[in-house]
């Protein structure tokens, strides 16, 4: 008997060395989206600070440029706030690459406003039609007599391609709409302007802003985005964040994508303002 528990101990042992040794020699490059870049790069910090041979490089720019890098070789996991689309599959299917797809954590997208703003609440259709340009002024929907000034994410951004698809209907932008390179310029643009709107993940939400109520209902009921709210499928905009990554570097990645799935990492998501998994 105790040469059997001799055994298990020294396996368990060696299983520990192996998994230690496979964070160590890590050396991973993650880029894309703007929504998940603060929880990737809060999860390689804390993943390092217990590695601390492992390298773990973070850059944004949007999902489309993180899904660019992927297929052309330049980053071993993409970061993406949308679903891969069918024509970069097929990119991946003519050059011969098998890839996977892991979600990561889930995210509530936020409507904000200026604070100054009287405005609350909006319907889906007030904001299809801000977005779209038909509606210009907030007094078109219960606001004061001001212009709106909407921003919006590039094209290149997966958030951009999620608003576009479940609030606009899969309808344009406004030629009006201003596309800011990044998330945080639209934070900052709404807190500096009055009649500023925006859409931004629940992450990016500050006291500087103020978020607002979405009806999918045409108006029955409003909800507010809550970590709560997202948990319990009440608030309407909720997705999925994504990890795409080549299934021949799955070893490369393995460790470092199980730790944020890990109860650890999972608080983590929480921590940087995000929903978990479970």
């Amino acid at each position: 008997m105790k040469t059997k528990i001799k055994i298990t101990t020294m396996l368990i042992f060696a299983s520990l060395l192996s998994i230690s040794a496979l964070a160590q020699n890590i050396n991973l490059k993650i880029k894309g989206s703007d929504t998940v870049l603060p929880l990737s790069q809060k999860e390689a910090e804390s993943f390092m600070k217990k590695n601390t041979s492992a390298k773990i490089t973070v850059t944004g720019g949007g999902s489309g440029v993180g899904i660019a890098a992927f297929l052309n070789g330049t980053t071993d996991i993409a970061m993406s706030s949308r679903k891969i689309k069918m024509s970069e599959k097929m990119k991946l299917q003519d050059a011969g690459k098998a890839y996977k797809e892991v979600i990561i954590a889930f995210d509530a997208l936020s409507i904000i406003v200026n604070p100054a703003n009287k405005v609350s609440q909006l319907t889906r259709e007030q904001l299809e039609g801000i977005f779209t340009g038909k509606i210009t002024n907030w007094k078109e929907v219960g606001g004061s007599d001001e212009k709106i000034v909407a921003y919006s994410r590039e094209s290149s951004s997966g958030t951009f391609e999620f608003f576009k698809e479940h609030i606009l209907n899969n309808k344009n932008y406004g030629t009006s709409i201003l596309m800011m390179p990044a998330t945080g310029a639209i934070v900052q643009s709404v807190s500096q302007t009055k009649g500023a709107i925006g859409y931004v993940g629940f992450a990016y939400v500050e006291k500087n802003v103020k978020t607002l109520k979405v009806s999918y209902n045409k108006g029955k009921s409003y909800i507010e985005p809550t970590v709560e709210n997202a948990k319990n499928k009440s608030y309407p905009v909720v997705r999925p964040l994504f990890y795409y990554y080549l299934t021949k570097d799955e070893n490369k990645v393995k460790t470092f994508i199980e730790y944020i799935l890990s109860t650890e990492g999972q608080q983590i998501v929480s921590s940087v303002g995000y929903i978990t998994l479970k």
